[in-house]
């Protein structure tokens, strides 16, 4: 059974702000399959019943959305018969998301509540005098419940915070399709792109820097591309080599790298090169715009991400080239936004890669908000024609068809940033084998860690097969719909 920590809002009398606090879980979810996935027209679902001991509410309210975006259900679950269900299905492939929150309590009507707060106010300051300014200086504060004291969820806080209870489930994930087709002349933009890259020097400039760890050597790295410059670190073993080689690509974000996330795969016996996602030195977080998926976004030869795609494959070309390598292995690894880079380098760079391996990959079905779906990041204005023209040339689902390397892949099923029918609609273009880790209570990776498992494990084991030679053979089950 599912069990979600849910976070409160509450009201204190001396606090001018709303506080945060984290609750016990009050309800559990029993999907009607343990797997969570559910054929075209079947009905997908979950039987509901209170935690043992947990204080709970009269009534809860939940929505039924196809892909996160379009509402195709609501309904009431009133437990005080000791369970409810919620179920709805799809006649076409997707995913079906619900929130899940506490129905709104009867209360006085805004009028007479403000009478009663005024009320309890005078009674307060006639005990405590000391109140009346700290009331005079906030004259919205209130001193009951409802309707005028009702918390407030502040629009920063992520949707799995923002509901009592969030659950997914995939109908016919193998089957879901981008939204928007190839543009016709992808693969020529792209050739040419990577023919003016070769023509640049790498010119590799090394700086050897204080390892974290005994066993390895560490290098700052500075790599010639096109128009910008590879940044990043590689961690090279001590021991004799050659090695096999691993490149982790970053999450989104401006911000310094962490040495040790190379250097402890190096320590493992791996040649790895964490490669920044801009053109700025890894161990600063200054120098790139916040909003750099925006630059450009108008035009596929200004978009910001067309610098970031050719610095990825300027550094698988160097790793390869490099004496530490054993000739043989390379595995792109990433999360979210380097989820997104891997994959648009093993489909640039076919033949060249011997695995994928990537936890809720951003960047695919661009177009999916025209298509009735949750946008991915980087969340592409693809309202303006330009926009969305442009984001089809960087569109992950566009690159994964020409991978060939096998492709472990995580999708959270209640993930908003990269919602798991955009991973879908990329990883099953997909002509190699590849595997498909169902994780149904996650939301994006940093919003829920502790749902993290299936991956971290999953891609341990095929991180050892392939670095003590092995070769990685994926799990299709899901991938096949069988």
């Amino acid at each position: 059974m599912m069990k979600f920590r849910i976070a409160l809002l509450f009201a204190g009398l001396m606090a001018a702000a709303s506080c945060f606090e984290v609750s016990a879980a009050e309800l559990n979810f029993a999907p009607v399959k343990a797997s969570g996935i559910y054929a075209v027209g079947e009905k997908a679902g979950w039987t509901v019943t209170a935690v043992p001991g947990a204080s709970t509410h009269p009534v809860y309210t939940y929505t039924v959305r196809s892909n996160g975006a379009v509402e195709i259900g609501n309904g009431t679950l009133d437990l005080s018969k000791g369970r409810g269900e919620i179920s709805a299905s799809l006649d076409h492939p997707g995913m079906i998301y619900v929130t899940i929150d506490r129905a709104p309590l009867p209360g006085p009507a805004p009028d007479e509540a403000s009478r009663i707060n005024a009320t309890l106010k005078a009674v307060v300051v006639k005990k405590d005098k000391a109140l009346k300014p700290i009331f005079a200086k906030y004259p919205d504060l209130c001193l009951i419940s409802a309707p005028c004291a009702a918390p407030r969820i502040p629009a920063h806080l992520p949707p799995i915070q923002s509901h009592l209870a969030i659950v997914g489930a995939a109908v016919a994930p193998a089957n879901i399709q981008a939204s928007a087709p190839r543009p016709a002349d992808f693969d020529a933009f792209w050739a040419a792109k990577l023919a003016e890259l070769a023509k640049v020097p790498m010119k590799a400039v090394l700086t050897e820097i204080p390892a974290p760890m005994p066993g390895v050597k560490l290098y700052k790295v500075v790599l010639d591309s096109l128009n910008s410059h590879v940044q990043g670190y590689l961690a090279v073993p001590t021991k004799k080599g050659p090695y096999p080689a691993m490149i982790q690509y970053q999450w989104a974000g401006v911000y310094a790298l962490i040495p040790s996330i190379c250097a402890s795969r190096a320590a493992e016996g791996w040649l790895c090169f964490n490669v920044d996602s801009h053109d700025m030195a890894p161990d600063t977080a200054i120098g790139t715009p916040a909003n750099y998926s925006e630059i450009g976004n108008t035009s596929r030869e200004t978009s910001y991400f067309l610098a970031m795609y050719l610095r990825d494959t300027r550094a698988l070309d160097w790793v390869r080239s490099l004496p530490e390598w054993n000739k043989k292995t390379v595995v792109v690894t990433g999360t979210s936004m380097g989820g997104h880079q891997s994959l648009v380098t093993a489909g640039l760079n076919p033949g060249k890669i011997t695995a994928v391996v990537v936890n809720e990959p951003s960047g695919a079905d661009t177009q999916g908000t025209l298509n009735g779906r949750l946008a991915p990041y980087p969340n592409w204005p693809v309202s303006n024609p330009a926009v969305a023209e442009t984001a089809r040339y960087f569109d992950t689902a566009n690159f994964a068809a020409k991978i060939t390397a096998p492709t472990l892949a995580a999708v959270g099923f209640i993930d908003t940033t990269c919602p798991p029918a955009s991973v879908l609609s990329a990883v099953n273009q997909i002509a190699v084998p590849h595997e498909i880790i169902p994780m149904l209570e996650s939301e994006h990776n940093n919003y829920t860690p502790d749902k993290q498992g299936a991956f971290l494990q999953r891609s341990e084991e095929v991180f050892a097969t392939v670095l003590h030679g092995g070769t990685y053979v994926p799990d299709e089950t899901v991938a096949k719909g069988l």
